[in-house]
C-alpha cells in the first residue's frame, strides 16, 4: 500500500510481557532520540480514554500502574476486544492522529491485527521489536501471574507470530542491553 501524505519515515511496533521493559525500552530511545524527532505511541491510551468515558472513570488513573488500573483490567480487556472485534484498526487510527515526528515507537503492540494494520497502512518503513525478560526478572519488577489477563490475547497474541526484526533481551543485564539499544539507535538514525 502506498504510504500516506505525512507518513514517518520508520515505525518500530514494540511487543513483549507485561513488565519485559517495553516502555523503559520506548522513554529511552525517545530520550536519544529527542521529542522532536520520535514519539511513543501507546495503543492502550485511546483504548483507556474511551473506556474510561464510556465507564465514568478517571482516565489519568487508568494510565498509571496503580490497583486502579489493575482493578478494571479484565474488563477493559473484554471492551476492547469487543472494538476491535467491530474495527480492528480503530485503536491504530486513534493513536496516530496528528503525530508529525519521522519516527514512531509503538510501545504496546499486543495483536496481530496491530501488527497487520500498520504494515498495511505504511508498509516498509514498519519494524517489529521484541521485548524478553525471564519470568524471575518480571516477578523482581512486580509481575504477578494474573489469570484472564497474562493467558488472554493482549498478552500472548504475538507470541507466535514468527521473526521479529529486532528481539531486545532485557534480563537485567545493564551492559548487553546498551548494546542492544545501540544498535537500535544507529539503525534507526540511518533511516532519518
Amino acid at each position: 500500500m502506498a504510504q500516506l501524505r505525512g507518513a514517518p519515515q520508520l515505525v518500530l511496533l514494540f511487543s513483549g510481557k507485561r513488565k519485559s521493559g517495553k516502555d523503559f525500552v520506548t522513554e529511552t530511545l525517545r530520550s536519544r532520540l529527542g521529542a522532536d524527532v520520535c514519539a511513543v505511541l501507546r495503543l492502550s491510551g485511546p483504548l483507556k480514554e474511551q473506556y474510561a468515558e464510556e465507564h465514568g472513570l478517571n482516565f489519568e488513573r487508568l494510565l498509571d500502574a496503580s490497583s486502579y488500573k489493575e482493578a478494571h483490567r479484565s474488563d477493559m480487556i473484554r471492551w476492547g476486544e469487543e472494538k476491535r472485534q467491530a474495527d480492528p484498526g480503530f485503536f491504530c487510527r486513534k493513536v496516530v492522529e496528528g503525530v508529525s515526528q519521522p519516527v514512531w515507537l509503538v510501545s504496546d503492540t499486543r495483536r496481530v491485527s496491530d501488527v497487520q494494520w500498520f504494515q498495511e497502512t505504511y508498509g516498509a518503513v514498519t519494524q517489529t521489536v521484541r521485548i524478553v525478560a525471564s519470568e524471575q526478572i518480571r516477578q523482581q519488577r512486580g509481575w504477578v501471574f494474573m489469570p484472564g489477563v497474562d493467558d488472554a490475547e493482549s498478552e500472548c497474541g504475538l507470541d507466535n507470530i514468527g521473526d521479529f526484526d529486532w528481539v531486545i533481551e532485557n534480563h537485567g543485564d545493564e551492559q548487553q542491553l546498551e548494546e542492544q539499544l545501540e544498535n537500535l539507535l544507529a539503525f534507526i538514525r540511518a533511516k532519518l
